[in-house]
């Protein structure tokens, strides 16, 4: 009598992995459609390894980027390191820079080429004034939805804690718009704050 095999759900069900080079043909797509700034470039990165692939939690990509905040070097890259890290191991974050950098800068020579040429027409002047508020649009968009997983933590640690974020939110606003506090400092202080908070409130936890 032959054996009953036991069906291998887990392995039918098991994601495949993702190799270096589909990291490197994503990269490269948010590389060629990475116009408008840092902001454009980000929500298009959110958008891939969040909301299409799920490589990443809401969570998670808020994390890497605060990460990236308190470090040292172009942010994005940081970003990208660090998804292309987690995905793929160091080859993964290998190609998935060199997928990001290798059209931007290939496109922006073409462009600074060409602008020389067109940059006096009156209808370059209005084109380039309305990208402007596309830009500040797709920004406010990429803050909503970075701000919305830290907001909706500190909610669940009650109201204390959804007041304390609030008031580091705004906090850190007024101090660098209206004080011109330098940025790094911002950013390591509500760090520290941010720590020194959770350490009394699981001081107080039975």
């Amino acid at each position: 009598m032959s054996a009953v095999h036991e069906p291998q759900c887990a392995d039918t069900f098991r994601p495949a992995p993702v190799t270096a080079w589909q990291l490197f043909r994503v990269w490269l797509g948010i590389g060629l459609q990475s116009f408008g700034g840092g902001t454009a470039t980000l929500y298009l990165i959110r958008r891939t390894v969040v909301e299409r692939h799920g490589w990443l939690t809401d969570e998670e990509f808020t994390r890497f980027w605060g990460i990236c905040q308190i470090a040292p070097g172009i942010n994005l890259l940081g970003q990208t390191i660090l998804i292309g890290r987690k995905v793929g191991g160091v080859p993964g974050a290998m190609m998935a820079l060199l997928g990001l950098l290798l059209p931007s800068a290939i496109i922006t020579v073409l462009i600074t080429a060409g602008y020389a040429s067109v940059r006096d027409l009156p209808m370059m002047a209005q084109a380039l004034h309305g990208v402007v508020p596309a830009t500040v649009g797709l920004g406010l968009l990429l803050a909503y939805q970075m701000a919305a997983p830290p907001i909706a933590e500190s909610r669940k640690e009650g109201r204390p804690g959804l007041i304390f974020s609030v008031a580091l939110l705004l906090g850190s606003a007024l101090l660098v718009g209206l004080v011109g506090a330098p940025i790094i400092g911002v950013l390591w202080g509500t760090g520290a704050l941010s720590a020194v908070w959770a350490w009394q409130r699981a001081r107080k936890t039975p």
